[in-house]
């Protein structure tokens, strides 16, 4: 039996008030197909689809009969979003290698654009995640009245309110706050992995050359003391360590 979405509220009340700022480069940028006026326009709104779900799309997790469909007006951009939802790379790289509360909480992100209001709108989800499976889920966000008053038909998702008026930095991005990978498979994979894209450092040939002072020259010398050669002669397993611990009799 699938369970109704369970009612959460918003963590403030300021979630629900349009943020009033001046414009600047963090500013969402609203990606619509029915603008595109040309093929350009079209693939730059394939792309930031892609962006927004996969982050980045290799030429394998390309889907072409659906950009066909979706430059040939067959299917909207929601229908596009709602496929890469779907889809087996999201399935296979996101889905199966995290939690139902971290999948429930991505899929907010992203397609509403928002973070979620605490842990109850968590849970609300993770239930029809749970009862539903992902498609469940998908369908209600992309059917509600949230998504559709944001984005529409032919929009986008985007992050929403990126730019805060108190703060100097906006909000980090969904990307860097939800990895695709959790903590638990992060570690299992090595993650996060330091990579040097610089040029190493070369010594010159005269600073290899021993000047004198160094402990290691005399470690030859040293060896070859006499009361060094006796003990190395001499091993420990012949040592009786028990005729040297001391013995009290209990009746004296």
């Amino acid at each position: 039996m699938a369970l109704p979405l369970l009612k959460y509220a918003p963590t403030t009340q300021n979630a629900r008030v349009r943020a009033l700022r001046v414009g600047s480069d963090e500013d969402p940028k609203a990606v619509s197909m029915d603008k595109a006026m040309d093929r350009e326009d079209q693939n730059f709104v394939i792309e930031a689809a892609y962006r927004q779900i996969f982050f980045h799309a290799f030429k394998v997790d390309r889907d072409r009969t659906l950009e066909c469909q979706l430059r040939d007006g067959q299917i909207t951009v929601r229908d596009f979003i709602r496929s890469l939802c779907l889809s087996d790379t999201f399935t296979r790289s996101f889905y199966n290698l995290n939690s139902n509360y971290r999948v429930a909480r991505h899929l907010v992100e992203k397609l509403l654009g928002r973070p979620t209001h605490g842990k109850s709108e968590e849970i609300a989800w993770s239930a029809v995640l749970m009862t539903r499976g992902v498609k469940g889920m998908v369908d209600d966000i992309l059917d509600s009245q949230e998504y559709l008053e944001a984005f529409g038909y032919d929009g986008v998702p985007y992050h929403r309110n990126r730019v805060v008026g108190s703060r100097d930095l906006g909000e980090t991005p969904f990307n860097l706050t939800s990895p695709r990978y959790d903590a638990y498979y992060r570690s299992i994979l090595g993650f996060p992995q330091v990579v040097y894209t610089g040029t190493a450092k070369v010594y010159p040939e005269r600073s290899r050359q021993r000047r004198g002072g160094f402990p290691e020259d005399y470690l030859p010398w040293v060896r070859s003391l006499p009361a060094m050669r006796a003990t190395s002669a001499s091993s420990s397993a012949d040592i009786n360590y028990m005729a040297k611990v001391p013995y009290r009799s209990i009746g004296r």
